[in-house]
């Protein structure tokens, strides 16, 4: 009999990272739930037969540790990440881009480096890093975040030239506008009218599970089959400035 394959999802609390981990257990695989709120994840693992580990992505140490003991690992999925803050770049804080450094791009850098060899071993491994539409195209307000997502996409860009030949196929998703649990009200900082103003007029932004239809679908192609970058915006965003609101 097949061994069940092991998919590793980080940011797996709630949003994107929630729904990913339920459609990947829905496709068959074991699924390993990381995030800092365990009380979510466990609910989460018990819910789809996973597996959950608190896991906070910037701490090196904690994530050589989980890598240590995890054994088989078939697909990492880099979920985990955000924005904090719209200030101009002029009045952007810096504690607030060194925040969004770490977990948009140190927290790719440490999972990825830490189970490449578990990955190489399975023979067929992927690595997924979920950057953003930011990653492709800047846009004001977003300086910080954009920033890191542009860094988060040379991460995949240059590990795909650097893996090439090997068992290991890297793939990166690139939302566009997602009404996602928490994703704007984090940005606004807890500011609930802010946050429901970025979704205003838009008749059908995507939702987490659009997005986790997008990575099952790319985890899931024939192992020879690389989706080397794949743009997902709803209908209604022709661009990061252009999106159709019927107010």
């Amino acid at each position: 009999m097949t061994e069940q394959k092991v998919a590793v999802v980080t940011g797996a609390s709630s949003g994107i990272g929630a729904a990913t981990a339920r459609r990947l257990a829905a496709e068959g695989f074991e699924v390993v739930l990381t995030a800092r709120r365990t009380d979510r994840i466990e609910a989460l693992a018990k819910e789809i037969g996973g597996r959950a580990h608190t896991l906070d992505v910037t701490d090196r140490a904690a994530v050589d540790a989980f890598a240590a003991g995890l054994g088989r690992v078939d697909v990492l999925v880099n979920n985990a990440g955000g924005a904090i803050g719209a200030e101009t770049v002029e009045h952007g804080d810096p504690a607030d881009w060194l925040a969004m450094y770490q977990v948009n791009v140190l927290g790719v850098l440490h999972m990825t480096q830490a189970l490449l060899p578990a990955l190489r071993a399975s023979g067929d491994g992927t690595v997924l890093v979920m950057s953003s539409t930011a990653a492709l195209a800047a846009y004001e307000g977003g300086g910080g975040y954009v920033a890191a997502k542009h860094a988060a996409h040379t991460i995949a860009a240059t590990l795909r030239l650097e893996l090439c030949g090997e068992p290991i196929r890297v793939i990166e998703i690139a939302p566009g506008m997602v009404k996602s649990e928490g994703f704007a009200v984090t940005r606004f900082r807890g500011d609930e009218e802010k946050a429901a103003a970025v979704y205003a007029g838009v008749a059908e932004p995507l939702d987490s599970e659009d997005i986790a239809d997008t990575v099952a679908w790319a985890v899931t192609r024939p192992s020879h089959v690389n989706i080397d970058l794949l743009v997902v915006r709803p209908r209604a965003q022709a661009a990061n400035h252009k999106v159709h609101r019927e107010l």
